[in-house]
């Protein structure tokens, strides 16, 4: 059962240990999704969390290793391209979220969400719209994938320049469509997206 919260502001269940989860990558045509799980310490807190989108690329860094530094637990998970084939981005999505919050070194008995589904957990669950810029747990999970996949995608235009991986971090834009049609599609692409079918010439 899919639960949203979407009132202001949030208003966090009584729960002795959470987590917040979020990802990085659903919208690329290249590379895997990437999922953070984090369960923060209360006593010794975080300032400037918020939606990793929203922070200028020192200030996720910085926050990148504090939280790293700071929290009780965090874990990444994510899913490659080969399953986002097999299974479709949402699914995959789902099973790279069930691997982060199965990282942690402690088992939260509440998981908060980013966005409005929650994968099968063992645990209580709940799905926060806006959740990145709403909850703090949340807000950290972003800024550790989104960090992490930055990194993946640096790495990647190291090994193909010609693409632009760097800039565009995998997203379909213009520069992106450009150089994909003109080069054509690494093993790290994924195949299903239609950006990529058209490139391999797939129908």
């Amino acid at each position: 059962m899919v639960k949203t919260l979407i009132v202001e502001p949030f208003v966090y269940p009584v729960a002795s240990c959470i987590a917040g989860v979020d990802e990085v990558g659903r919208g690329p045509l290249v590379g895997a999704v990437v999922t953070a799980a984090v369960i923060l310490d209360p006593s010794n807190p975080i300032v400037g969390l918020a939606d990793s989108k929203k922070l200028s690329e020192k200030k996720r860094l910085a926050l990148y290793d504090e939280i790293k530094e700071k929290a009780l637990s965090w874990s990444l998970g994510r899913a490659e391209p080969e399953e986002i084939d097999r299974l479709n981005i949402l699914h995959a999505t789902m099973l790279a979220m069930q691997r982060a919050v199965a990282g942690l070194s402690i088992q939260p008995d509440m998981v908060l969400i980013d966005g409005n589904r929650c994968p099968k957990l063992p645990m209580k669950s709940l799905a926060v719209v806006k959740g990145d810029s709403r909850v703090v747990e949340i807000s950290a999970a972003s800024i550790l994938a989104k960090v992490t996949r930055d990194r993946e995608m640096e790495e990647l235009d190291l090994l193909f320049p010609q693409y632009g991986f760097a800039q565009h971090k995998g997203y379909p834009t213009a520069l992106h469509l450009e150089k994909l049609s003109e080069h054509g599609a690494t093993e790290h692409y994924r195949r299903s997206f239609a950006p990529v079918r058209r490139a391999l010439g797939i129908a």
